[in-house]
């Protein structure tokens, strides 16, 4: 295949029927890492915030501790990179794995029933996230994966239908009718 388009066979968010006509295979979408982010505030953090702290005054020593601090906290997330292969959200009939955050272990198991929203955020999101972050509610706890965690575009929208979906035979199965 020719083209920057991506591969739809490769995708890891394919759903097809299984054996049984009604039922439909998990959604698994593994997140991206991205370590040359991390790289370069752990290194501008630590050597630049080392240099203001070593030449200037007061104000510049307090302005390297804050680079000093944010390039530490880099280097933990480079290392956490390393240690931990980034997590794969995972949508089945009977329950939904979601990562913690990018690498880190032990993800969060849910019942697809006590997911109670899922939406993209598009134009409110922070000034350090990329655009749309998709936000998944389980009551009172909200979940969110900004864009820049994914592939594409494409895999956030494999995630949101498959909890749709699984939500919409949910309400069918108890006769409720859905809403729109």
């Amino acid at each position: 295949m020719t083209g920057s388009a991506p591969d739809p066979s490769a995708a890891g968010g394919v759903k097809k029927p299984g054996p049984d006509k009604g039922s439909v295979t998990p959604t698994e979408i593994e997140l991206e890492v991205s370590r040359g982010r991390s790289t370069g505030w752990t290194i501008f953090g630590l050597v630049f915030g080392a240099l203001l702290i070593w030449r200037l005054g007061t104000v510049g020593q307090w302005a390297g501790v804050a680079l000093v601090v944010m390039g530490a906290y880099h280097a933990w997330n480079l290392a956490q990179s390393f240690l931990h292969a980034p997590g794969t959200i995972i949508v089945s009939e009977h329950e939904v794995s979601l990562p913690r955050g990018l690498c880190m272990s032990r993800p969060v198991v849910v019942k697809p029933e006590d997911i109670t929203a899922v939406y993209f955020l598009r134009r409110s999101v922070p000034w350090n996230h990329a655009a749309p972050v998709l936000v998944i509610e389980m009551g009172a706890k909200a979940m969110t994966f900004p864009r820049d965690w994914f592939a594409s575009e494409a895999d956030q929208r494999h995630i949101v239908h498959a909890l749709l979906r699984d939500k919409l035979a949910a309400s069918t199965a108890a006769g409720d009718e859905p809403s729109a």
